[in-house]
C-alpha cells in the first residue's frame, strides 16, 4: 500500500485536545500546586516537561514508523510489560500511593507500568487476532481459552495493585478487540457473565470496594465520608449552570474537590465552562474517537483495523469512564482524563499510541 498523507482531521483533534487539556490542567491545579509546593505553575511544569514534550516526540517518532513493526515486537513487548507489573509489586521496588502499588519511581520520576500495559496489550491482541481465521473462532481451545488465560494474567497481576480503574479499560479493550476480530457472540456472552460474577465478587471482598457502589447507589449516604468525592463533583459541575464561572473561577478547585488536576477535572470544567462547553468537549472526544474508526476501516490490513479500533476504543473508553464518574453515572473509578489529567506516563503513552494511529492513517485505502 502506498503511503499518503496523514489524517489531519485526526492530529487536527488531538492537538486541539493537548491545548484544552493543558489550559483546564493550569487552572485546576494552581491552587493545590501553591498549597504543596509554594508554586502556583509545579503541575502544569511537570505535565510538559514530563508528559507532553517526550509524549510529542514519541508521537512524531511512532507516525513516522510503519504500523506493521509492532506486529514484528508483539509478543516480547506485551512479556516486557507483563514484567514491569510484576516487579511493581515487589516491596522495595514498585512504590505506594495509598492502598495501591502502581509505579516505579526513576530518578525521581514515577513511571506507572499499567500505563504501559495498555499500549502492549492493544498490539500484542491485534497482532495475534489478525492471524486467525474466523473458521478458527469456532474452535474455543484455540482463540477463547488463550484470550482467557491472557485476560486473566493481566487482571489478576493490577488487582493485587489493587487498580481496578485501569482493568476495566484494559477488560473493555480486550472485549472490543476480539469481537472485531471475529470473536462468536455466545462467547463473549459467557466472558460477560462470568465477569459480572468475578466482579461481585471483588467488591464482597473489599469493604472498600463496596463502600463506593454503595456511594455510586446512594450519595447522600455519608456525604462527609465515602460519598464526599461525589457529590463534591456534582457540587462543581452544578455550580457552572449553562455557561460557566468563567476560566479559572472555580470555587471548588480551593481544596473541596479531591484530585482536582487528575480524576476530577472533568468537574473543574463544567464549573467553570459550564454545560455548553462540556457539550462541545464531549462532541471533539467523539469527533477523534471517529476519526480512528474511519482509519481503522480503511486500514490496508486486520492488523491495522484491529490496532487502530483498539487504541481509539482505549481512548473513549477511559474518556467516558471517567466524566460518567463524575456526573454520577459510573461508580469512582480513578482512571484518568486522557489528555488532560494530570500524569506524564499517561500523556506520553497516549500520545505514543496517537502516532501509530496516524501512521496507520497514512496508508489506508482511498
Amino acid at each position: 500500500m502506498t503511503a499518503h498523507k496523514s489524517d489531519f482531521y485526526f492530529i487536527g483533534g488531538v492537538f486541539v485536545l493537548l491545548i484544552f487539556g493543558l489550559l483546564m490542567l493550569f487552572s485546576a491545579s494552581s491552587p493545590e500546586s501553591y498549597n504543596i509546593f509554594n508554586n502556583p505553575y509545579y503541575f502544569i511544569k511537570q505535565q510538559i516537561l514530563q508528559g507532553v514534550i517526550p509524549g510529542l516526540i514519541l508521537f512524531f517518532v511512532f507516525s513516522k514508523i510503519d504500523f506493521n513493526w509492532w506486529q514484528k515486537i508483539a509478543k516480547p513487548f506485551f512479556a516486557f510489560s507483563l514484567l514491569l507489573l510484576i516487579l511493581v509489586l515487589i516491596p522495595g521496588v514498585g512504590g505506594d500511593f495509598g492502598t495501591a502499588r502502581s509505579w516505579f519511581s526513576i530518578f525521581g520520576h514515577s513511571f506507572q507500568p499499567s500505563e504501559l500495559t495498555k499500549l502492549a496489550l492493544v498490539i500484542f491482541l491485534a497482532a495475534w487476532l489478525a492471524k486467525i481465521d474466523k473458521e478458527e473462532f469456532n474452535d474455543w481451545q484455540k482463540t477463547l481459552l488463550p484470550f482467557l488465560l491472557v485476560l486473566g494474567a493481566v487482571g489478576f497481576l493490577l488487582v493485587k495493585q489493587p487498580d481496578l480503574g485501569t482493568f476495566s479499560v484494559l477488560y473493555l479493550i480486550c472485549i472490543v478487540i476480539y469481537f472485531l476480530a471475529g470473536g462468536k457472540i455466545l462467547h463473549l456472552a459467557g466472558i460477560l457473565l462470568a465477569s459480572a460474577g468475578g466482579f461481585i465478587g471483588l467488591i464482597c471482598m473489599s469493604s472498600y470496594r463496596a463502600k463506593r457502589i454503595l456511594a455510586f447507589l446512594n450519595p447522600d449516604q455519608d456525604a462527609l465520608g465515602i460519598s464526599y468525592h461525589i457529590n463534591q463533583a456534582l457540587l462543581a459541575i452544578g455550580s457552572g449552570g449553562f455557561l460557566g464561572l468563567g476560566w479559572g473561577h472555580s470555587r471548588q478547585k480551593f481544596q473541596y474537590l479531591p484530585e482536582v488536576s487528575a480524576d476530577s477535572i472533568f468537574a473543574i470544567i463544567g464549573e467553570e465552562l459550564g454545560f455548553l462547553i462540556c457539550v462541545f468537549f464531549l462532541a471533539l472526544l467523539v469527533f477523534i474517537f471517529w476519526r480512528g474508526l474511519k482509519i481503522a476501516q480503511k486500514a490496508p490490513n486486520k492488523f491495522g483495523q484491529l490496532l487502530t479500533a483498539g487504541i481509539v476504543t482505549w481512548f473513549i473508553g477511559q474518556s467516558f469512564l471517567n466524566i460518567g464518574a463524575m456526573v454520577g453515572l459510573l461508580p469512582l473509578t480513578g482512571v484518568p482524563l486522557p489528555l488532560v489529567s494530570h500524569g506524564g506516563t499517561a500523556m506520553v503513552i497516549m500520545l505514543a499510541a496517537f502516532g501509530i494511529v496516524v501512521s496507520v492513517s497514512k496508508q489506508t485505502k482511498n
